[in-house]
């Protein structure tokens, strides 16, 4: 099969390609690793009939939440990060918990970090990563006020900081953010980029 990045594709037309294309997944994911992050190698048979072997970031689902102030500011954290190894700023979220959906998990990672409520949250989308198996969903949380009670895990340390949306965008055209596919996406559903 040959990709014709020139040529328009109608929906059934990619929808044929993409079925052509797919790899098959066989056996078992294999834990490798099962900590903060589960880490696990998967198997695929592809098109043509090779094996290809990935290791996938496992984990189940996770929550940002875009958070705005009546005035239209933003409500951020600042934390320290192991990835980048230094402190950075982001959005409130975290984990799903089991029984929880998107949109309760944000209100409580919201005044778990800042100590902010709102009762006007909403989902908007839910992000893929090209090699995890976890889901990734975006909160936008309206008129957020402060009167909750940080409640942080054992191992966090947020700063909640209210920024204009202009900082958070340079920031995020800088790249010194993490979560950054997430903070996008949020302002783009709010109309705020």
């Amino acid at each position: 099969m040959t990709f014709h990045p020139t040529r328009m594709m109608r929906a059934v037309d990619e929808v044929d390609a993409d079925a052509a294309r797919r790899w098959r997944h066989v056996g078992d994911d294999v834990v490798l690793h099962d900590g903060w992050i589960r880490v696990s190698r998967r198997t695929y048979q592809l098109p043509d009939e090779r094996i290809a072997v990935w290791d996938m970031f496992g984990g189940g689902q996770t929550v940002g939440v875009l958070a705005l102030t009546p005035e239209g500011q933003l409500v951020m954290v600042r934390q320290f990060r192991p990835g980048p190894d230094r402190v950075v700023l982001n959005v409130p979220g975290g984990f799903v918990d089991p029984g929880e959906t998107p949109l309760q998990a944000a209100a409580r990672e919201l005044t778990e970090e800042t100590g902010y409520l709102s009762a006007d949250l909403e989902h908007v989308v839910t992000a893929m990563s090209a090699s995890s198996t976890g889901q990734r969903h975006v909160v936008i949380a309206r008129n957020c006020r402060p009167g909750g009670q940080m409640l942080l895990d054992e191992f966090e340390d947020c700063e909640p900081v209210v920024l204009d949306v202009a900082v958070v965008r340079a920031e995020l055209r800088s790249g010194r953010m993490t979560g950054n596919e997430l903070v996008y996406l949020g302002l783009d559903h709010a109309g705020l980029l």
